[in-house]
Parts: structure tokens; C-alpha cells; sequence
């Protein structure tokens, strides 16, 4: 996801700095080059040899006559992104007043008059965080463009993001946005209907190409809601759900605001009255079943020109079945395109898919998840951008 970007890393004094050598290799793992600039607040908490190593670059902790942070930060500088992490309270309050008296603040200060992307993963005590003055730091500093990556409130502290919150921020950062101001609903996942208090009936779906696809469509600029039987994710709005009906019923009101929708999940083909109570195992079992409402006709009654793109998966691996069967789906509710895969997949972290429009070549694509899903999301921007 960061092949090829090159991040300044700076670092300033909170406690949260001992997390700087983890976030740095986890910077590295997805391809970027990392360069850190520390405060000296920051050095008398972690080492610099320890970010060093981590970086496997010098460290900067003071600005000389080389004028590191032109070179770092400036207009023709190294870095294609500014990461300040962790940010104190002090770090905000400076930079949103311009004032230069670390490294890391003059790297800021450079950064943001160069028009270089800057994230802000804040860092410090609760009660710090809830100050006005620091509040109105943080406001001003995203007024400017700066991207902030909200901290975690835990016992009495802000604590500063995962690194998983805080690297997808920076992929954002620094990914063209063909899906600015956009809002694209994603469903992911399977859903469960109940059988009775304890028991589901459900599918194999993991939900990973369609948290993908939600990932990549944030990437790319757009705002996420994410409708799902799953956590809380940092690249979208989650509404969660269980049942066919739930989402359903979650995706028409979320479209009412939409953009398009991405139906990615395995929803349940039938379901079931529910018993009230367990069923009792060891005896043979009959259960009614009855087809559940499509989620794609029901968005689309609702929303006769909202850009709708569906899913089909099909287990016989041929290519030329899986493409009827997206055709005939694309057609019956009006798809802008429909993304066709072997549903051997599931659970897998590579897949191969087969996009499916109204052109007489479907477009094959394989390799990782996240892979494909950015080319998804990239065929959703052109469907819109087309419009």
C-alpha cells in the first residue's frame, strides 16, 4: 500500500514514543521508506539508536546548517508525507501557532507551507486532550489539510491510534482521491439468521474483500459506511448487523446519502421462523426455509439511479458461467458493473475475480485482497466520475 512513498516520521515526547520502533517497521513492512525527526523530549524516552534501527536511517535530532528540514519537508524535499506520531499536546499547540523550536515543530512548520500531506496521531493524558486550547490546536491545524487519526480514550488517557489506524491514514494521505466528497456504502461479510437463541444459519464468508474494497475506497478519498457483522474499523462508519432484514434495512437508510453502494456480502439466502427456545439436539430436525429479500432490488426501488455494484459468487470455477450469471444479475437490477469470483475463495487472503459491465470484456484481475479491491474501487471513481 506505501510501495515506493517516503515518510518523515516525527517524533515528540510522550510516553507513546516507545511505540514510534513498532510503527516504523510497520510503515516499512507495507513498502515505505521512513526518515524520523525526533524532539528532545522524545530522546529521553526512546533512544534514537533504537529508531536508527528501526528505520535503518540517521535519526534527526537537531537542525543545523544542512537545514534538515528543507531537506526533509521542503518543496523539493525527500518526504511524500509528513507523519507526526506520537503528537503531544505541546507538539499541537506549536505547530497550530507556527512556533519552530524542535525539530519536529520546524519540520511541520516546512511541511505545511510546502504543501507536503501531514497526519497528526495525538497522544497525551484525557484531561489534556479536552482542553479547549488544544481542541481548538487540533481543529485549526485540520483546517489546514492536516489529517488527524483519532487517538483511543482508555483509562483516563488518549492513547495515540494502533499502527493499523495510523498506516492507513498515511496511505490515504498520500493516494491520488478520485473518490473526494464521495459517500460509498460497502456491505461485507456474511449474515446469520437465527435459528433459535443460540443456533445461526450462516455461510463461509470471511467479510475480507469487502472490508478491502471499504479500505481502498477510503484510500481514495471517499467517506465509508460500512454495513457488516464485524468490529469497528478506523477507515469507516460501521453500522452493524446480523440478519438479511437488518442489512437490508441498514443500507436504505444509508443510501439516502450515498453516492453508490458496493454490495460485497454473502447475505443469507433463506431463513427461518426462530424457536423461543434451544432445540433439543438428537432427534431428526425439519426446518422451513423461505427466500429472503434481495438487498440490491431493494436499494434500487428506493434509489432508481444510485450506482450499484454487486457481487456473484458461483462454485462451478468457469469463467464463462460466472459471467452469465453476473450479466443476468447486472441487467435485472441495473448494476454499473458486477464483480464475478469462484466462491473457493473464501476465507483466502488472494482471490481472482472477473469485473463484469455492459462492455463485452470482463475485466480479469487476481492476486491479494487489497490488490483487487483497489481496482474495484478505482472502476467505482471512473462509474462515477463518468456520470
Amino acid at each position: 500500500m506505501l510501495n515506493g512513498v517516503n515518510v518523515a516520521l516525527g517524533v515528540s515526547g510522550s510516553i507513546a514514543a516507545v511505540k514510534v520502533v513498532e510503527l516504523a517497521h510497520e510503515l516499512r513492512r507495507h513498502g515505505a521508506s521512513v526518515r524520523a525527526v525526533m524532539s528532545p523530549a522524545a530522546t529521553g524516552i526512546v533512544h534514537p539508536w533504537a529508531v536508527d534501527f528501526a528505520t535503518d536511517e540517521p535519526v534527526i535530532t537537531e537542525i543545523t546548517g544542512a537545514v534538515e528540514h528543507v531537506e526533509l519537508c521542503g518543496r523539493d524535499g525527500w518526504a511524500d508525507v509528513l507523519l507526526l506520531a506520537p503528537a503531544t499536546a505541546n507538539t499541537v499547540g506549536k505547530i497550530a501557532a507556527a512556533v519552530d523550536d524542535t525539530p519536529v515543530t520546524t519540520c511541520a512548520t516546512t511541511a505545511l507551507g510546502a504543501d507536503v500531506p501531514v497526519v497528526v496521531a495525538p497522544a497525551m493524558h484525557e484531561p489534556m486532550y479536552d482542553h479547549p486550547g488544544v481542541l481548538d490546536a487540533l481543529s485549526r491545524i485540520e483546517s489546514w489539510g492536516v489529517s488527524l487519526v483519532d487517538p483511543r480514550i482508555d483509562e483516563g488517557k488518549a492513547k495515540i491510534a494502533t499502527e493499523s489506524a495510523i498506516v492507513t491514514d498515511v496511505v490515504r494521505a498520500t493516494t491520488p482521491d478520485p473518490l473526494a466528497d464521495a459517500h460509498v456504502v460497502v456491505t461485507a461479510g456474511a449474515t446469520k439468521e437465527r435459528l433459535d437463541p443460540i443456533r445461526v444459519l450462516t455461510n463461509r464468508a470471511s467479510g475480507k474483500t469487502g472490508r478491502a474494497v471499504a479500505r481502498a475506497c477510503y484510500h481514495r478519498g471517499a467517506d465509508v459506511t460500512l454495513v457488516h457483522d464485524g468490529p469497528d474499523v478506523p477507515y469507516a462508519d460501521v453500522v452493524a448487523v446480523e440478519t438479511a432484514d437488518e442489512m437490508i434495512d441498514a443500507c436504505r437508510s444509508a443510501a439516502t446519502s450515498a453516492d453508490a453502494l458496493v454490495s460485497a456480502a454473502a447475505i443469507a439466502d433463506f431463513a427461518t421462523d426462530p424457536a423461543d427456545e434451544k432445540i433439543r439436539s438428537g432427534e431428526p430436525l425439519s426446518v422451513e426455509l423461505w427466500p429472503t429479500p434481495k438487498l440490491l432490488d431493494a436499494v434500487r426501488e428506493d434509489h432508481p439511479s444510485l450506482p450499484l455494484v454487486g457481487f456473484k459468487a458461483e462454485t462451478d470455477g468457469d469463467d464463462a458461467a460466472m459471467v452469465a450469471e453476473a450479466e443476468r444479475l447486472r441487467d435485472r437490477v441495473g448494476l454499473a458493473f458486477v464483480v464475478a469470483n469462484d466462491a473457493s475463495v473464501m476465507g483466502d487472503d488472494d482471490t481472482r475475480v472477473l469485473i463484469v459491465d455492459d462492455s463485452s470484456n470482463p475485466e480479469a484481475v487476481d492476486g491479494k485482497k487489497a490488490a483487487v479491491a483497489g481496482r474495484i474501487a478505482d472502476r467505482l471513481a471512473a462509474t462515477l466520475e463518468d456520470r
